[in-house]
């Protein structure tokens, strides 16, 4: 628990930060920078928060449905656009698997010429 208050409290505090400073950065992205920061300046251990971010992303999709059962009060709009913004989801959702693909082949290959 104590983990999960710590990834809540970072989420808080960047989107304070974001809204105070008025960046056109969300304050969620703010805090995986930050803990990504603290993480790679081992100022944190991986220890620490692995097992609340471990629960965190088994979880997740419980995070989303909300966002789909409200989307259920907007029929009348489905009915007219549904079948462009399903092609813009599943597009984009290609080219986000395809780019986080090729990213991680070139940390792959990266990773292995350091090894040899």
């Amino acid at each position: 628990m104590l983990q999960i208050g710590f990834f809540c409290l970072v989420a808080l505090l960047m989107n304070q930060l974001a809204s105070a400073l008025h960046l056109p950065i969300p304050g969620s992205i703010l805090g995986v920078i930050l803990i990504f920061f603290l993480l790679q300046t081992k100022l944190l251990k991986l220890e620490w928060i692995e097992t609340g971010a471990n629960w965190l992303l088994a979880e997740m999709l419980l995070f989303f449905i909300p966002s789909a059962v409200g989307i259920l009060q907007f029929k009348d709009m489905l009915k007219v656009d549904g079948a462009r913004m399903v092609s813009v989801i599943v597009i984009s959702t290609l080219l986000v698997m395809a780019c986080t693909g090729l990213v991680a082949q070139a940390i792959g290959k990266i990773k292995e010429k350091k090894s040899v």
